[in-house]
């Protein structure tokens, strides 16, 4: 370029002057032709000693020698400039192969041993010839062939790779939570887009899983390593994991970014601790920073804990197991083999679990079962007064000693025991206490994310697609949302997880759909007794019960066989109810008051529309209540209601 520029400097006067000769030249020929005759060639202008024509053949040369200059230089410069962004990329494509190759013959000391195990490993790639390509468009993909196997021979937990290493700075789509509902988003995002990238964030060190076994089937296991298996076997007899998918599902969290299908991604051991909504992007515990396109909270709850526990002192807190994951589990199966009295503090779905768990234990050993809640029974919140006293006595036959309207003065921990003191003068001695006392949705991130929380119910407020801001979804049990038959709602339970993650992972991918689901749950007392509820089951409200005999196929084994799975809101969540036909069998008079009940439908009233609805023993039936509470109508004859169900068939 520079060699150019001096000639054109040169070479510039002299086109100056030729193309000023030139014009003169022009001017003065027209000023000529009014006095030359006709008959005088107008060409001799050029080739005559008078005109300029001279000086003309000199521009048009300049000008000439000038292009083809130019023409031949720009070729030569391209040509250079080719050769050397080939030579320089083949450099760079082969430097990770020369440092590998280079590294034995010059050891460095003063790299960290983490950098050294990864170059050791490199060595023996199998194919370091291949890696220098013309069609390499950047020079990080050979580094990334060459971490991928160095991470697989690493264990994930407490390796020495640097973090910055293990976390994408960016992700099209955040999952924060490792849960039931992170995990269905996480399923319903790749099913409309298959090549999405998901990263699931989560402060377990597990991938997601099931939670309702951890409070059921494992504890009925026969398998001595149950709690490093976590595999157990169904009501039906068929065995599974509470792991939703293999560790092969999920692809390395520092892969992801570069996975040309997309993939699944879990960090694990990692919390979120802030949230920048504006930019878009999240903080873990380690100031590590990711950045996301869209984002969905899932973060679930946090076990409620007695204030009078809190308050006890160490020993006491020590001594109590707040129940909600995989560790919590493993914890207290330990705990209730080495000692020999055990306190559970809560009579609703999750104390009344355990204590069936624990009183089963208890009759193989020397374990006492206590179980302590301020109601008259068991359920008492939820089921009518004669069901909950019913259901307290299938507890106390399980071994559990019951102990009703208890409230708890205080704790203390006295000759390695604690002594439980009742308001009423009641004292309970006791090895160790479990508190099932209810769940406290986890809102951490709503300041620094400046989302808007539920003032009643807790929880995140979110619109009818699951929506708190732009960019943002809430599912599971962190979600407040509004119910269009029900009102605002909050529900803890997993088919609610199942469903609104689903949903939530849609909306995501831009479906934009409303969340008119009526969630159900269920509670299993044991392989025997069984219920499935959906809507609004409050034991303060009106209740109308329809009960008949139960048969062998009435009871959560049956269910289970009759499904094929243990979760039964996997069966019921995917079924809808089309004009149900109600049973030809005769019914009997409604029945309320009656020492047994073996199945049976509980409607549950307001202003004299049904809902809620318990269906006591009688399973697959969903669908029909579901629709029930969605038509959201005033029922003359609710025993006509029942037959829908067919509970009269044997």
């Amino acid at each position: 370029m520079l060699k150019c520029r001096s000639v054109w400097k040169k070479l510039a006067p002299l086109a100056r002057a030729s193309s000023t000769a030139c014009r003169l030249n022009v001017r003065r020929a027209g000023l000529n032709n009014g006095r030359i005759p006709s008959c005088v060639p107008a060409a001799q202008m050029s080739t005559g000693p008078a005109g300029g024509g001279r000086q003309n053949q000199l521009y048009f040369l300049l000008v000439g020698v000038a292009t083809v200059g130019g023409s031949v230089y720009a070729y030569r410069t391209v040509k250079g400039d080719q050769k050397r962004y080939q030579e320089r990329i083949d450099e760079i494509a082969s430097r990770p192969f020369k440092q590998a190759i280079e590294k034995p013959a010059t050891p460095t000391q003063s790299e960290p041993p983490a950098a050294e195990a990864t170059e050791t490993e490199a060595v023996p790639e199998p194919e370091p010839q291949a890696a220098p390509s013309p069609a390499e468009p950047s020079p990080p993909a050979p580094d990334a062939e060459i971490l991928a196997p160095v991470e697989t021979t690493e264990p994930p937990p407490g390796d020495s790779t640097p973090a910055s290493l293990k976390v994408p700075s960016h992700t099209p789509y955040l999952l924060i939570g490792g849960g039931t509902a992170s995990f269905a988003a996480a399923r319903s995002i790749r099913a409309r887009d298959p090549n999405a990238r998901v990263l699931i964030v989560t402060d377990e060190p597990v991938p997601p899983y099931m939670r309702p076994p951890l409070s059921k089937e494992l504890w009925f296991s026969d398998d001595p390593s149950v709690t490093e298996t976590l595999r157990f076997k169904q009501w039906n007899g068929k065995e599974r994991s509470i792991y939703f998918q293999p560790p092969s599902f999920y692809i390395n969290a520092e892969e992801l970014a570069g996975a040309e299908n997309g993939g699944v991604a879990v960090l694990t051991g990692k919390k979120v601790v802030h949230m920048d909504v504006r930019g878009n992007k999240i903080k873990l515990d380690d100031d590590t920073e990711i950045s996301y396109d869209k984002c969905l909270i899932a973060t679930g709850g946090v076990p409620r804990n007695l204030q009078v526990i809190e308050r006890a002192g160490e020993e006491v807190v020590k001594r109590t197991t707040l129940f909600r994951k995989v560790e919590d589990f493993k914890a207290l199966d330990k705990v209730s083999r080495n000692i020999k009295s055990i306190t559970i503090i809560g009579g609703g779905f999750l104390g009344s679990e355990l204590a069936c768990a624990l009183g089963r234990r208890s009759t193989e050993s020397d374990l006492e079962v206590i179980q302590m809640f301020p109601e008259k029974g068991n359920m008492g919140k939820v089921l009518p007064e004669y069901l909950s006293n019913w259901t307290t006595e299938k507890v106390k036959r399980e071994g559990v000693k019951v102990i009703s309207e208890a409230l708890v003065k205080s704790v203390v921990c006295k000759d390695d025991k604690l002594e439980i003191q009742l308001k009423d003068g009641r004292l309970v001695k006791t090895d160790h206490i479990v508190a099932a006392v209810g769940l406290e949705p986890n809102v951490d991130l709503a300041k620094s994310a400046g989302l808007e929380v539920d003032s009643d119910f807790g929880g995140f407020r979110v619109n009818a697609e699951l929506q708190a801001r732009s960019n943002i979804w809430v599912a599971g049990d962190a979600a407040c949302f509004y119910d269009i038959r029900l009102g605002r709602r909050r529900v803890e339970h997993h088919d609610h997880a199942v469903v609104s993650g689903r949903l939530a992972g849609e909306n995501m991918t831009g479906a934009n759909k409303p969340y008119w689901h009526q969630s159900m749950f269920w509670s299993d007392l044991g392989p025997d007794v069984g219920y499935e509820a959906i809507g609004i089951v409050d034991s303060s409200l009106p209740t109308v019960g329809v009960f008949a005999k139960a048969t062998a196929k009435d009871t959560p084994k049956a269910a289970t066989e009759m499904s094929g799975t243990g979760i039964r809101s996997e069966s019921e969540t995917e079924d809808t109810a089309t004009s149900p036909v109600a049973s030809s069998t005769p019914a009997p008079a409604m029945v309320q008051h009656k020492d047994e009940y073996g199945k049976g439908v509980i409607f549950y009233l307001r202003d004299k529309v049904v809902v809620g609805i318990i269906l006591w023993n009688v399973f697959n039936r969903m669908p029909i209540a579901r629709k029930i509470i969605k038509d959201g109508e005033e029922h003359g004859d609710l025993n006509e209601v029942a037959k829908l169900f067919n509970i009269h068939d044997d």
